[in-house]
Protein backbone atom coordinates (compact mmCIF):
# COMPACT_ATOMS: atom_id res chain seq x y z
CA UNK A 1 0.00 0.00 0.00
CA UNK A 2 1.20 3.40 -0.76
CA UNK A 3 1.43 6.97 1.36
CA UNK A 4 1.36 10.22 -0.14
CA UNK A 5 1.86 13.44 1.84
CA UNK A 6 0.45 11.76 4.68
CA UNK A 7 0.98 12.38 8.68
CA UNK A 8 0.15 9.79 10.32
CA UNK A 9 0.13 8.83 14.55
CA UNK A 10 -0.35 6.19 16.19
CA UNK A 11 0.16 5.63 20.11
CA UNK A 12 2.80 7.93 20.67
CA UNK A 13 12.19 10.98 22.06
CA UNK A 14 13.97 13.65 22.86
CA UNK A 15 14.69 16.63 20.94
CA UNK A 16 17.61 15.67 21.36
CA UNK A 17 18.85 16.69 17.49
CA UNK A 18 17.17 18.84 14.92
CA UNK A 19 13.82 17.47 13.67
CA UNK A 20 13.83 15.79 10.32
CA UNK A 21 12.88 18.53 7.80
CA UNK A 22 12.48 19.61 4.45
CA UNK A 23 10.24 21.15 1.85
CA UNK A 24 9.71 22.64 -2.04
CA UNK A 25 7.90 24.47 -4.41
CA UNK A 26 5.31 23.77 -6.59
CA UNK A 27 6.63 24.26 -10.38
CA UNK A 28 3.91 26.93 -10.96
CA UNK A 29 5.33 28.50 -7.97
CA UNK A 30 1.72 28.66 -6.81
CA UNK A 31 2.08 27.01 -3.46
CA UNK A 32 5.37 25.94 -1.50
CA UNK A 33 5.21 23.08 1.52
CA UNK A 34 7.57 22.87 4.41
CA UNK A 35 7.33 19.52 6.94
CA UNK A 36 9.59 18.99 10.21
CA UNK A 37 9.34 15.61 12.11
CA UNK A 38 10.40 14.31 15.50
CA UNK A 39 9.67 11.91 18.20
CA UNK A 40 9.51 14.31 20.75
CA UNK A 41 10.29 12.76 24.08
CA UNK A 42 9.55 9.89 22.99
CA UNK A 43 11.91 6.90 22.70
CA UNK A 44 10.10 5.19 19.48
CA UNK A 45 9.24 7.16 16.53
CA UNK A 46 5.45 6.55 15.40
CA UNK A 47 4.75 9.54 12.53
CA UNK A 48 4.91 9.33 9.10
CA UNK A 49 4.64 11.40 6.85
CA UNK A 50 5.00 12.11 2.60
CA UNK A 51 4.87 14.85 0.25
CA UNK A 52 5.06 15.21 -3.58
CA UNK A 53 3.76 17.90 -5.80
CA UNK A 54 3.49 16.14 -9.32
CA UNK A 55 1.68 17.41 -13.04
CA UNK A 56 -1.31 15.40 -13.95
CA UNK A 57 -3.02 15.88 -17.39
CA UNK A 58 -0.66 19.14 -17.42
CA UNK A 59 -1.80 20.58 -14.13
CA UNK A 60 0.25 20.40 -11.08
CA UNK A 61 -1.21 18.56 -8.00
CA UNK A 62 0.02 19.35 -4.41
CA UNK A 63 -0.42 15.75 -2.40
CA UNK A 64 -0.56 15.58 0.80
CA UNK A 65 -1.81 12.40 2.39
CA UNK A 66 -3.84 9.16 0.87
CA UNK A 67 -5.62 11.32 -1.66
CA UNK A 68 -8.55 8.83 -2.30
CA UNK A 69 -11.47 7.86 -0.09
CA UNK A 70 -11.22 4.53 -1.17
CA UNK A 71 -7.76 4.30 -0.03
CA UNK A 72 -8.44 4.77 3.14
CA UNK A 73 -10.32 1.16 3.60
CA UNK A 74 -7.96 -0.56 1.39
CA UNK A 75 -5.41 0.43 3.73
CA UNK A 76 -7.54 -0.40 7.03
CA UNK A 77 -7.37 -3.83 5.37
CA UNK A 78 -3.93 -3.88 4.60
CA UNK A 79 -3.05 -2.66 8.10
CA UNK A 80 -5.45 -5.52 9.46
CA UNK A 81 -3.52 -8.21 7.40
CA UNK A 82 -0.40 -7.12 8.44
CA UNK A 83 -1.61 -6.75 12.35
CA UNK A 84 -2.56 -10.48 11.83
CA UNK A 85 0.46 -11.59 10.09
CA UNK A 86 2.73 -10.30 13.23
CA UNK A 87 0.34 -11.14 16.19
CA UNK A 88 0.22 -7.64 17.61
CA UNK A 89 -2.94 -4.96 17.85
CA UNK A 90 -1.75 -1.85 16.60
CA UNK A 91 -3.47 1.63 15.03
CA UNK A 92 -3.04 4.48 13.86
CA UNK A 93 -4.58 7.76 12.49
CA UNK A 94 -4.14 10.11 9.57
CA UNK A 95 -4.51 13.52 8.17
CA UNK A 96 -4.18 14.43 4.42
CA UNK A 97 -4.53 17.26 1.75
CA UNK A 98 -4.78 17.38 -2.04
CA UNK A 99 -4.50 20.53 -3.93
CA UNK A 100 -5.89 20.31 -7.50
CA UNK A 101 -5.99 23.64 -9.53
CA UNK A 102 -8.31 26.20 -7.05
CA UNK A 103 -9.53 23.20 -4.81
CA UNK A 104 -8.27 22.04 -2.21
CA UNK A 105 -9.05 18.32 -0.54
CA UNK A 106 -8.93 17.31 3.33
CA UNK A 107 -9.60 13.56 4.36
CA UNK A 108 -9.56 12.68 8.44
CA UNK A 109 -9.26 9.60 10.49
CA UNK A 110 -8.83 9.95 14.25
CA UNK A 111 -7.25 12.91 16.02
CA UNK A 112 -4.25 14.14 13.89
CA UNK A 113 -5.70 17.32 12.23
CA UNK A 114 -5.73 20.03 9.61
CA UNK A 115 -6.58 23.63 10.03
CA UNK A 116 -6.05 26.75 7.09
CA UNK A 117 -5.62 30.02 7.71
CA UNK A 118 -7.85 32.68 5.64
CA UNK A 119 -7.95 36.14 6.49
CA UNK A 120 -6.00 35.49 9.66
CA UNK A 121 -8.47 33.47 10.82
CA UNK A 122 -7.89 29.75 12.38
CA UNK A 123 -10.57 27.36 10.41
CA UNK A 124 -10.39 23.98 11.05
CA UNK A 125 -11.15 21.77 8.12
CA UNK A 126 -10.87 18.42 9.77
CA UNK A 127 -12.30 17.09 13.40
CA UNK A 128 -10.88 15.21 15.84
CA UNK A 129 -12.58 12.19 16.02
CA UNK A 130 -13.11 11.36 19.47
CA UNK A 131 -15.64 8.63 21.92
CA UNK A 132 -17.47 11.22 23.82
CA UNK A 133 -18.85 13.27 20.52
CA UNK A 134 -22.66 12.53 20.83
CA UNK A 135 -22.65 11.45 17.36
CA UNK A 136 -19.34 9.15 17.64
CA UNK A 137 -20.83 7.65 21.13
CA UNK A 138 -24.29 7.18 19.09
CA UNK A 139 -22.34 5.32 16.41
CA UNK A 140 -20.41 2.84 18.62
CA UNK A 141 -23.38 2.36 21.20
CA UNK A 142 -24.93 1.43 18.00
CA UNK A 143 -22.85 -1.09 16.89
CA UNK A 144 -22.73 -2.72 20.08
CA UNK A 145 -19.97 -1.19 22.02
CA UNK A 146 -19.74 1.47 24.90
CA UNK A 147 -17.65 4.66 25.92
CA UNK A 148 -16.11 5.39 29.37
CA UNK A 149 -13.80 7.57 31.47
CA UNK A 150 -10.50 5.87 31.97
CA UNK A 151 -8.73 9.40 32.33
CA UNK A 152 -10.31 10.55 29.39
CA UNK A 153 -13.37 9.06 27.02
CA UNK A 154 -12.32 5.67 25.19
CA UNK A 155 -13.72 3.15 23.01
CA UNK A 156 -14.37 0.07 25.16
CA UNK A 157 -12.28 1.56 28.26
CA UNK A 158 -9.41 1.46 25.78
CA UNK A 159 -9.14 3.59 22.66
CA UNK A 160 -9.02 7.47 23.04
CA UNK A 161 -9.80 8.01 19.34
CA UNK A 162 -13.49 6.97 17.78
CA UNK A 163 -12.12 6.08 14.37
CA UNK A 164 -8.67 5.14 13.41
CA UNK A 165 -6.92 2.42 10.72
CA UNK A 166 -5.92 -1.56 12.43
CA UNK A 167 -6.80 -1.42 16.73
CA UNK A 168 -8.59 -5.16 15.00
CA UNK A 169 -9.93 -6.05 18.57
CA UNK A 170 -12.33 -2.99 18.61
CA UNK A 171 -12.70 -2.59 14.56
CA UNK A 172 -16.41 -3.33 14.90
CA UNK A 173 -16.86 0.32 16.50
CA UNK A 174 -13.13 1.88 15.49
CA UNK A 175 -13.85 2.43 11.78
CA UNK A 176 -11.72 3.99 9.23
CA UNK A 177 -14.14 5.89 7.22
CA UNK A 178 -12.57 9.54 6.18
CA UNK A 179 -14.76 12.89 6.86
CA UNK A 180 -13.77 14.78 3.75
CA UNK A 181 -14.10 18.72 3.32
CA UNK A 182 -13.61 20.77 0.08
CA UNK A 183 -12.00 24.17 0.20
CA UNK A 184 -11.88 26.82 -2.43
CA UNK A 185 -7.86 28.38 -2.77
CA UNK A 186 -8.43 31.95 -3.66
CA UNK A 187 -6.64 35.53 -2.31
CA UNK A 188 -8.08 35.13 1.41
CA UNK A 189 -6.51 31.53 1.67
CA UNK A 190 -2.99 32.03 2.96
CA UNK A 191 -1.75 28.76 4.53
CA UNK A 192 -2.67 25.22 5.84
CA UNK A 193 -1.42 23.42 8.72
CA UNK A 194 -1.53 19.92 8.98
CA UNK A 195 0.03 18.08 12.07
CA UNK A 196 -0.42 15.00 14.34
CA UNK A 197 -2.04 15.32 17.99
CA UNK A 198 1.78 15.74 19.42
CA UNK A 199 1.12 19.33 17.98
CA UNK A 200 -2.38 19.90 18.65
CA UNK A 201 -2.10 18.46 22.63
CA UNK A 202 -0.46 21.77 23.43
CA UNK A 203 -0.81 24.65 20.37
CA UNK A 204 -4.30 25.23 19.62
CA UNK A 205 -5.48 26.46 16.35
CA UNK A 206 -5.56 29.56 17.37
CA UNK A 207 -2.23 29.89 18.02
CA UNK A 208 -0.74 27.93 15.34
CA UNK A 209 -1.83 30.53 13.36
CA UNK A 210 -0.15 33.11 14.96
CA UNK A 211 3.46 31.54 15.38
CA UNK A 212 3.09 31.05 11.81
CA UNK A 213 1.76 33.61 9.94
CA UNK A 214 5.16 35.79 10.34
CA UNK A 215 7.28 33.27 8.90
CA UNK A 216 7.27 33.16 4.60
CA UNK A 217 9.52 30.11 4.78
CA UNK A 218 7.06 27.26 5.23
CA UNK A 219 10.14 25.06 6.39
CA UNK A 220 11.30 27.45 9.00
CA UNK A 221 7.55 27.41 10.05
CA UNK A 222 7.05 23.58 10.29
CA UNK A 223 10.11 23.72 12.26
CA UNK A 224 9.19 26.63 14.37
CA UNK A 225 5.82 24.67 15.32
CA UNK A 226 7.29 21.55 16.14
CA UNK A 227 9.73 23.35 18.05
CA UNK A 228 7.13 24.77 19.86
CA UNK A 229 5.02 21.90 20.76
CA UNK A 230 8.24 20.39 22.18
CA UNK A 231 8.64 23.76 24.48
CA UNK A 232 5.30 23.22 25.49
CA UNK A 233 6.09 19.88 27.11
CA UNK A 234 4.29 17.44 24.46
CA UNK A 235 4.83 14.47 25.44
CA UNK A 236 4.31 12.75 22.04
CA UNK A 237 5.66 12.43 18.80
CA UNK A 238 5.16 15.68 16.86
CA UNK A 239 4.77 16.30 12.99
CA UNK A 240 3.74 18.83 11.16
CA UNK A 241 3.59 20.14 7.38
CA UNK A 242 3.25 23.75 6.40
CA UNK A 243 1.67 24.81 3.02
CA UNK A 244 1.77 28.51 1.90
CA UNK A 245 -0.07 29.35 -1.50
CA UNK A 246 1.19 32.39 -3.55
CA UNK A 247 -1.15 33.95 -5.08
CA UNK A 248 1.09 36.63 -6.70
CA UNK A 249 2.04 34.25 -9.62
CA UNK A 250 -0.15 34.18 -12.09
CA UNK A 251 -2.12 30.85 -12.74
CA UNK A 252 -0.75 29.35 -16.21
CA UNK A 253 -2.37 30.29 -19.41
Amino acid sequence: MGYLNCVFSSSGSQFDEAPVSGGGLSQNKRFSYGYASSPGKRSSMEDFYETQICSVDGQIVGLFGVFDADAYNHTDSEFLKSENNQHRDAGSTASTAVIVGDCLLVANVGDSRVIICRDGNAIAVSRDHKPDQSDERQRIEDAGGFVMWAGTWRVGGVLAVSRAFGDKLLKQYVVADPEIEEEVINGSLQFLILASDGLWDVISNEEAVSLVQPIEDAVAAAKRLTQEAFDRGSGDNITCIVVRFHHDNPKPT
